[in-house]
Order: structure tokens, then sequence, then C-alpha cells
């Protein structure tokens, strides 16, 4: 049998995650009930293999971490609400690049609650990428106040899902991926299911293109994608798993002008490639501070 490319499989993981956003559009639903959907079928299908699995792992799980666990699916839930949101006000290009900037809000909390230093180099790629944020916010709030509503969506989806990096980083040290996964996803789609009763959200799935839509989501960028990524970090350096995500807003802005015939603005293209400049920057300068 022959190997795998360890570097293809990466560049077929960014077009997994890269095609989110695009089947995100195609979905004729609100946020939350995409939110709810796509996260509450990744949870049904990670049930068998992780009950079989990792039954034990699960039950000697404390309740302190149950309640970590709950609390960091809270912010994934509140991540994918956002994200999903934002895509509803801006551009698939201006959302994507945005939404990546979680790597920032990563920076800011490690440094608030755990004091950790950061090199002169990945500050300098911070304030590259908040600069090419501003730049695409004003210009969007300029056009259009919905665009600057979705803008501010993504930002705020960057900042929940560093979040539940940040607070799920000590329990991830104790357990494996896939029970981890399994809880957090759990505890995440409860939320979003209280949500969507709270906001007296109908519940209905839509048509039935939206079924096969949401299976998808599921399968492709949730559980393919990010899977390949855990997968590639086995043979490839961590930053070369870093750098390919940085392909996501490139690939969904390639596939929203094949699939949704939508064309980024010229300042929304400098702006994001100026925010993928410094995250290239800052993921380079932290993942080489690691090393030493």
């Amino acid at each position: 049998m022959m190997a795998l490319n360890p570097y293809l499989v990466v560049l077929f993981g960014v077009l997994g995650v890269s095609s989110a956003s695009i089947m995100i559009r195609l979905v004729e639903a609100p946020p939350i009930i995409i939110s709810l959907y796509r996260l509450g079928i990744t949870f049904v299908l990670l049930t068998p293999s992780t009950l079989l699995k990792y039954r034990d792992e699960l039950k000697a799980l404390t309740k302190k971490d149950l309640m970590t666990a709950a609390l960091s699916g809270i912010f994934l839930a509140l991540h994918f609400y956002t994200w999903i949101s934002s895509l509803w006000y801006t551009t698939v290009s201006s959302s994507t690049v945005l939404v990546n900037t979680h790597s920032i809000f990563v920076l800011v909390g490690s440094y608030i609650l755990f004091r950790e230093r950061v090199s002169n180099r990945a500050l300098f790629g911070t304030f590259l990428a908040l600069a090419g944020g501003i730049f695409i916010s004003i210009s969007d709030f300029r056009l259009n106040s919905e665009a600057f509503l979705g803008d501010i969506l993504a930002l705020a989806g960057a900042f929940f899902i560093a979040g539940y990096f940040l607070i799920g980083r000590g329990l991830r040290q104790r357990m494996s991926l896939t029970p981890y996964t399994f809880v957090v996803y759990g505890s995440c789609t409860l939320v979003l299911l209280m949500i969507a009763l709270g906001t007296s959200t109908p519940l209905s799935p839509g048509p039935p293109m939206n079924i096969a839509l949401y299976l998808a989501l599921a399968i492709v960028p949730t559980l393919l994608g990010h899977s390949i990524f855990n997968w590639a970090l086995k043979y490839v350096q961590a930053t070369v798993v870093s750098i390919a995500m940085l392909g996501e807003p490139v690939g969904a802005t390639i596939l929203a002008i094949l699939v949704l015939r939508e064309l980024p603005t010229l300042v929304q293209a400098v702006g994001g490639a100026v925010i993928i400049a410094g995250l290239y920057i800052f993921i380079t300068a932290t993942e080489k501070k690691e090393v030493k």
C-alpha cells in the first residue's frame, strides 16, 4: 500500500475547512440552527466509537474536569454562533480572515492568565494582523453597517474560539483527543440547543438539502478537516500545520468566487493579505520560541 504524502493530506485538510463557510451560506436556516445541527450531528457521529474505546477514560473524569469541559463547550458554542452569524452580513473573505485572528486573542489571554512572554517578532506580527483587521473593518463600516456588524461578529468568533483553546488547554493535557472532543461537543450542542429554545427559534432543519449540508458540515470541515491536521502533526512540524491553516481564508475566498460568485473588494483583499502576513510572522516566531 502506497504511503500517504503528509503534505498532500494537509492540503486536503485546508480544502476541507475552507469549504465550511461556503456550505453555511448555502443552508437556508438561521445561524443558531446551522450551529446546532453541525455540532449535534458531529457529536452523534463521535458517540459510538468514543463510548466503545474510551469508556474507562470518560468514567475517570472528575467533577472539575466535567465543569471545565462544559465551560469550554460554552465558548465553542458562542464561537460557532457568532462566526456563522457573521457570514450573513459580511463577505466570506472578511469573515474567514478575521475569525482566524484567534491566535492573537490566545496570545493576550496567555499573557494575562499565565504570564507567558512573547518575542518582539511575535508582537510585530500581532500588530500587523491587527492593522489589517482595522483596515478591513473601517472599509466595511464605510461600505455599509451590515458588513461592519459581520466583521465584529467574526472577531467575536475569534475571541470565543481563543477562550475555548485557553480553557481546555489544561484538560487536553490529561485527556486523549477523541474523548475530550466528545465531552466538549456534547456540552456545546446542549448550549446551542438552549440558545435556540431561549430565542424561540424553530428547531426544524428546513428543506431536505439542508440536512445533506448539515451532514457535510459535520463530516468534511469538522471531523475530517481538523482530524487531518491532528494526524499530520505526527509526520510534519507543527509550524507547517499552523501555517497551512492560514490557507483557509484563501481557499474560502476562492470557493466563494467559484460557487457564490462573491468577489472581495480590493480593500478586503489587501487587508486580508496583511492579516495573513501578520499571522504568518506571529506563528513562525511563536513556534521558534517553543523549539528553543
